[in-house]
């Protein structure tokens, strides 16, 4: 049940964050920039960049886990359909046309949901997200626990992807308020949803082989 919620409503804030146009998250933020920058839907750039961070995973376990790369390849195919299915709702729906006030407060609250999301799906270690799994295992493997250090590793490799982005294109997109929010309180909102949101649903943390 946490990992069904938590792919779902990871996919509603970050479709919701990228339709408000007032700033993603460092990772939504990057895959935003390459759509535009390829020319593509969201979707693809989603995918892609989260198999490669699968990819990453693997080097960071210091093992082959091929149900963890499986599993997070199998998430994202899911994850990168729904955010295409709710930025297109919310854009249906006329968020562009709310005032930048407005739109600012929903960027906030799609992150503050998928922080949410992201608290459920690492704590059920199912299947998750290739780029929360890489804070799992940064805070477990290499931060002692620390969240809010692993949470800013993490974020390393968006930003040098909108770096990069910015360099051949001149632009930069979904760099705004929500961004912010999200570097500023990412970490701090998941260690308080482990503790208030279904605190019985306990870290099901894996590093050798089962």
């Amino acid at each position: 049940m946490a990992l069904i919620l938590g792919l779902v409503i990871n996919a509603f804030g970050s479709g919701l964050t990228v339709a408000a146009n007032m700033g993603a998250s460092p990772w939504m933020a990057s895959e935003v920039n390459l759509s535009e920058w390829l020319r593509v839907e969201i979707g693809w750039p989603v995918f892609i960049v989260s198999c490669l961070a699968a990819v990453a995973n693997q080097i960071l376990l210091r093992h082959w886990d091929g149900r963890r790369f499986f599993g997070e390849i199998g998430f994202m195919f899911f994850v990168s359909f729904l955010v295409n299915f709710f930025t297109a709702m919310f854009y249906r729906l006329g968020i562009l046309r709310l005032s930048m006030i407005t739109r600012g407060f929903l960027a906030v609250a799609g992150v503050i949901i998928f922080c949410i999301a992201i608290s459920l799906y690492q704590r059920a270690n199912l299947v998750m997200h290739p780029n929360d799994d890489t804070t799992n295992i940064l805070r477990f493997m290499y931060c002692h626990g620390n969240v809010l250090h692993a949470q800013l590793l993490n974020f390393i490799p968006p930003v040098t992807i909108i770096v990069v982005s910015w360099l051949v294109t001149h632009q930069l997109f979904a760099i705004n308020l929500g961004t912010l929010f999200a570097l500023l309180f990412t970490g701090t909102i998941i260690n308080l949803t482990d503790r208030f949101i279904w605190p019985s649903l306990q870290h099901n943390f894996r590093t050798q082989r089962e």
